[in-house]
């Protein structure tokens, strides 16, 4: 931690802002630390005992108090789907609303996806994704590409992208005849990414099974959003994950594991990883607090809110709690949200007599970081995990570190006041700005709360409040994973 002068900070044109009185949270340690920003990027982290500035109201353009507060890495959510095409429909958030939700929730960095259909050249449709972000986020965003036909010009300009920081790319085992790729295509996507460094990313579910399941309950009569869990049982997540696992072996690429929702599919990748494998998992906070029995079988319709994939799972299995514990081991590795929100009205509604035409997902980037700091309430995991799964394993795991995810000099300041004291209710009338006619997590009570977020230096939320604008995003062009090997 170098010395900072006065001089050398009068020598700097760039508007300052001081951080004084918190705690800085890290992966490694929390400390007491004040954090000194120029213009877009963190200046110094000071002792505040050896601090050589005199009255900091006088030296800085800014000074923001964190006494008995955290001081954290803006969120980087890893895993977002703005107006993402599904169902015949598309996601109710924009690039806009959704980034200032994120915003409002202390994420300061999303990675969303760009999606290739069979038939479409890959470049054409990360270049519809930059015409879609471009100019409307409140945050830095970047993108991983989805790969919907693997074919020879696919893998071809899987080279092009990772040249141009989309240095991961998903694929689907699900959704036969829409994302859906056979084990021949993943194989050969899989020996590209081993080639050019980039990483895997896994929708691990048998959707070839799944889908005589959904036929066989639709048949039936059982057409409530009960049955969208019941038709994706754990088994078939499982065994999906245990094939992607052996692929990635037999082509030497590293393999992350999307959205993982049983704690077999889970078991799968701790026991891969404990023989060496280079596997990770993703999991989100709807599989650490929602269940099968009380939000899909909710009464009526209601359910259909809830509806996702992977489905949520049963809470009398304890999944749940296995996820959780499965983050303090680290083998899970990230938390993001699969952000995807569909509206009640006209959107969850077009499968009110057939579950499987029910657009799947729900809200998540607003509510991620206060979710997983209730789990540091509840001694589920600590102050350090919390931020590493929320932005700094995030950012190192897509290329983004130690630009991001990061308190440290050289930084870009993307930092968050996080009040320990605070209460959160969230609900649709009170914690809501997605664009959505319902919130995912109403009547959730959550013992902390966001104060202050910044990003790159600029303050976009303040108590509530949001100061940010459309636009202030930036493109991430992301470099390699740093957990290739």
């Amino acid at each position: 931690m170098g010395r900072i002068t006065l001089a050398a900070i009068r020598s700097v044109a760039m508007s300052t802002t001081y951080i004084r009185g918190g705690t800085v949270v890290s992966p490694t340690g929390s400390q007491a630390l004040d954090v000194l920003i120029d213009g877009e990027r963190i200046a110094a982290l000071v002792d505040p005992e050896l601090a050589p500035f005199g009255d900091p109201d006088r030296t800085f353009d800014r000074v923001l108090d964190a006494s008995g507060r955290y001081v954290i890495p803006g969120g980087v959510d890893a895993h977002t789907h703005m107006e993402m095409p599904f169902g015949g429909t598309v996601a109710s958030d924009t690039f806009e609303t959704g980034t200032r939700a994120a915003a409002h929730g202390g994420t300061t960095t999303i990675i969303d996806f760009a999606i290739q259909r069979q038939g479409e050249r890959v470049q054409d449709t990360l270049a519809a994704w930059h015409t879609k972000a471009a100019g409307n986020c409140a945050i830095d965003y970047g993108f991983h590409q989805i790969l919907g036909g693997v074919d020879s010009d696919a893998l071809k300009a899987m080279d092009e992208l990772v040249a141009e920081g989309v240095t991961s790319f998903k694929l689907f085992m699900a959704y036969p005849g829409v994302y859906y790729s056979d084990d021949g295509q993943i194989l050969r996507a899989m020996q590209q990414c081993a080639s050019n460094g980039a990483l895997t990313m896994m929708h691990a579910e048998n959707g070839i099974a799944i889908d005589q399941l959904v036929a066989q309950h639709i048949e039936r009569g059982e057409t409530s959003p009960y049955y969208h869990g019941v038709s994706r049982p754990w088994e078939l997540e499982e065994e999906a994950t245990h094939r992607a696992i052996m692929l990635a072996k037999v082509t030497g690429a590293p393999l992350y594991v999307v959205h993982v929702s049983a704690k077999q599919a889970m078991e799968q990748i701790a026991t891969a990883r404990g023989r060496g494998a280079n596997v990770f998992a993703e999991t989100c906070p709807q599989y650490l607090y929602l269940s099968l029995e009380e939000q899909l079988g909710a009464a009526g319709f209601e359910g259909a809110k809830w509806v996702c994939s992977t489905p949520l799972r049963s809470r009398e299995e304890r999944h749940q709690d296995e996820l959780w514990r499965y983050i303090r081991t680290g083998d899970v590795a990230t938390v993001s949200t699969d952000h995807c929100p569909f509206c009640f009205k006209g959107q969850k509604e077009m499968g009110i007599d057939d579950f499987s035409k029910i657009p799947n997902g729900m809200a998540g980037v607003e509510h991620r970081i206060d979710l997983m700091y209730q789990g540091v309430v509840n001694g589920n995991l600590s102050l350090e995990r919390w931020v590493d799964v929320c932005a700094t394993t995030p950012a190192r795991m897509f290329g983004l570190y130690p630009r991001k995810g990061i308190i440290s000099p050289g930084a870009d300041a993307d930092v968050v006041i996080y009040d320990p004291n605070a209460h959160t209710s969230i609900g649709f009338d009170k914690t809501h700005h997605s664009n959505l006619d319902h919130s995912t997590w109403e009547g959730f009570e959550i013992d902390g709360g966001v104060q202050t977020v910044l990003s790159r230096g600029t303050v976009v939320v303040d108590r509530g409040q949001y100061l940010g604008g459309k636009g202030h995003g930036s493109y991430l062009k992301r470099g390699l994973s740093q957990y290739l090997i």
